[in-house]
């Protein structure tokens, strides 16, 4: 019988089940790996109250539209897992035909990054990431002021205009 009052689930409960994610995240190819952390976007970008859209097919350079009531952003999403050198390294280039191509400000509008092993997300506006093969993306804890520090969930980015669209 429902007494109309929500429970939240237990603390060790949620952990266990992140840390179940964390070892299905491990044994993932690096495509797997990818469309996880794409699934993951979709929910937090809707926790933050954000509409998501995908578009039909690969072919664009953005992976999600988001609305963000104001405007849409085109939204590259990355992922990174292992520690390199104190960082967590993401990529921070497209490939085609074998090279590693920069994104544009006229391809996308921001990266946004997840760290799996931290549960964390950079949102990082692409004139900031735009000539990076590798976004370095320091653990919370770590006491180092990386170059993308300041967009860890820095998701109030998407409802301003604090990020210009395009050059």
């Amino acid at each position: 019988m429902s007494t109309g009052v929500e429970t939240q689930p237990e603390p060790e409960t949620e952990k266990a089940k992140y840390a179940d994610l964390c070892n299905a995240w491990v044994k993932s190819t690096s495509k797997q790996r990818g469309e996880l952390a794409e699934l993951m976007f979709v929910v937090k970008a809707t926790q933050q109250g954000f509409v998501t859209s995908k578009p039909y097919g690969d072919s664009q350079r953005y992976d999600f539209i988001v609305d963000a009531g104001s405007r849409l952003w085109r939204v590259q999403v990355k992922s990174a897992s292992t520690i390199f050198h104190g960082a967590y390294h993401a990529n921070g280039r497209r490939h085609q035909y074998g090279r590693a191509i920069p994104y544009t400000a006229r391809e996308i509008d921001l990266v946004v990054a997840y760290v799996m092993p931290e549960n964390s997300w950079s949102v990082i506006p692409i004139k900031a990431c735009a000539d990076r093969q590798s976004l370095l993306l320091y653990p919370i804890n770590d006491p180092r002021v990386g170059p993308y520090t300041q967009y860890r969930e820095a998701w109030q980015l998407m409802m301003s205009d604090a990020v210009e669209r395009r050059q």
